[in-house]
């Protein structure tokens, strides 16, 4: 039964009062069908949970077909989204960079060739793509040697200043320095596979002829290893870098194979030295030293690589909750728009974009969620998961949000172990966040009735484990929603506690555990 004017009203008015009186207060119906009523009542069991009872728990669920608001508590409260900031950095920057937005890394030469013999110096100038491999810095130095240069009597030297030199978020927790996930952001940088975690390497070991060996992807002697382990009955060991050195220890027990993702100290120096035996194996011989700065005025360009176009990188950076994407993209915009490469230019078109889509309780200090400054309301985010339905990238955007209960990695992402065999598995396009005491989930479920529904879960400061069992009922429940009947949902929603995440989300546990 859709509202009449009086009854929205009257909903309106309910919906004041349930905020005013504080967050205790359950939520009530917004609209008096059958349908409605037996959707806030489920829903408010479901946040009835003992594991909230210290917790912050804000949730809104709207029609995405009429903006009509069917559930919420707390909806306008701040709270911390972790990984849901994505949501806002991903839409401003395919609405400020296009789908069709590449990085480009180019090989320029800044004196004289003649003959084999460039006289001058050769410049290795990045924009920040975050998908360039080892494989594709030696693809450049290819180029180079295709192009007759066999000498370069000068320096070799790396032009990052597309961004500025901070590497760091401001409020990053300094124990996340040396993790893949808090990688420095630099215009030159490198990722060891196809996940594209920028900055960082992985580190492997594995017990054989009695000893540990160490192997890294790349390979690379970059880093420098000290091995401390040994051989034994299990697998119980640390690979840890150092803070602020380019030494990785590693410590403990190895029975079989294991490997980690390792943040490197300074992702500019590593893609040199990356680089420059790329180009030693290519037979070109760069006679001075490594150095940094920008590329002279008039330099020419020798090779270049583009990466992928922005509307494909969405699928790892989202799938896959990629936190460096999300840093990159964030300096990109800021280049763009305003031709420096820092967080704060590329944080005001983010937050610009998101006030002029409607959204009015915003605070962004990052691209990615890492800080746990960052603050959003429920109803903030669900104003902008409505506002996006219409621009013209949103299918491309909307397809790249993880899937639930779909297994496949690139397709369900962080959400392809969670509500399977419901009816949310491969109905709810939503992102997930994850921080300790924190979790989130919001994005898009079709409710049993084939009705488009926007919902935001965000529930902080609880001190139990995760409770993102809560987040699968509740969007289980939504995909059950129907207005004019009331519904039975006690066997779906077990299946959102067998299927139900820990206390990470897939994105942060290497290799894939979950």
């Amino acid at each position: 039964m859709r509202r009449t004017s009086a009854s929205l009203l009257a909903g309106t008015l309910v919906a004041a009062l349930a905020w005013a009186s504080g967050p205790s207060t359950p939520a009530v119906a917004l609209d008096p069908s059958p349908g409605v009523a037996d959707l806030t009542q489920d829903l408010n069991q479901i946040l009835g949970d003992s594991r909230l009872t210290i917790a912050r728990a804000g949730v809104v669920v709207k029609s995405a077909a009429n903006g009509e608001q069917l559930y919420a508590t707390d909806a306008g409260k701040l709270l911390t989204p972790a990984s849901n900031t994505k949501l806002f950095t991903s839409a401003a920057a395919v609405e400020t960079l296009g789908l069709d937005y590449r990085f480009p890394t180019t090989v320029l030469n800044a004196g004289r060739k003649v003959g084999s013999v460039l006289t001058g110096d050769l410049v290795l100038r990045g924009t920040g793509d975050p998908t360039m491999l080892a494989e594709d810095y030696d693809a450049l130095a290819a180029k180079v040697a295709a192009a007759g240069v066999k000498v370069v009597t000068g320096k070799l030297i790396a032009d990052d200043t597309w961004f500025d030199g901070q590497r760091l978020g401001t409020d990053w927790a300094w124990d996340d320095e040396t993790a893949y996930y808090a990688a420095p952001i630099s215009a030159l940088t490198a990722s060891p596979d196809r996940d594209y975690d920028a900055g960082s390497v992985i580190v492997s070991v594995a017990a054989e002829g009695g000893q540990v060996k160490v192997t890294t992807t790349p390979e690379t002697d970059y880093l420098k290893i000290v091995n401390k382990a040994t051989v034994g009955a299990e697998t119980d060991v640390l690979i840890e870098r150092q803070h602020s050195t380019r030494t990785v220890v590693i410590t403990g027990t190895v029975a079989d194979p294991y490997q980690e993702w390792v943040a490197v100290d300074d992702p500019t120096a590593y893609v040199s030295s990356l680089f420059r035996k790329a180009l030693a194996a290519h037979g070109v011989r760069v006679l001075g030293a490594t150095t940094t700065g920008a590329a002279p005025a008039g330099a020419s360009e020798l090779a270049r690589h583009d990466s992928m176009p922005l509307g494909e990188l969405l699928v790892p950076f989202l799938k896959l909750s990629n936190n460096m994407h999300a840093e990159i993209l964030t300096k990109a915009m800021g280049r763009k728009a305003t031709g420096q490469g820092t967080w704060s230019a590329g944080l005001k078109v983010a937050t610009d974009f998101a006030k002029a889509n409607g959204v009015q309780v915003i605070n962004m200090r990052d691209g990615s969620g890492l800080s746990r400054r960052d603050g959003f309301s429920p109803d903030s985010i669900v104003q902008l998961l409505t506002s996006v339905r219409t621009k013209p990238w949103f299918s491309t955007w909307y397809e790249a949000l993880p899937i639930a209960g779909n297994s496949d990695r690139f397709t369900g992402g962080t959400l392809r172990s969670r509500m399977r065999n419901t009816p949310a598995a491969n109905n709810v396009h939503a992102k997930t966040g994850s921080l300790t005491g924190v979790t989130s989930l919001s994005g898009y479920v079709t409710s049993a009735e084939g009705e488009p529904l926007v919902f935001s879960i965000m529930l902080n400061q609880y001190l139990s484990g995760s409770p993102k069992d809560i987040e699968d009922k509740i969007a289980i429940r939504l995909a059950q929603f129907s207005r004019a009947t009331a519904t039975d949902v006690t066997a779906q929603l077990k299946a959102a506690d067998q299927g139900a995440a820990g206390d990470l989300e897939c994105s942060w546990l290497k290799p894939a555990q979950c």
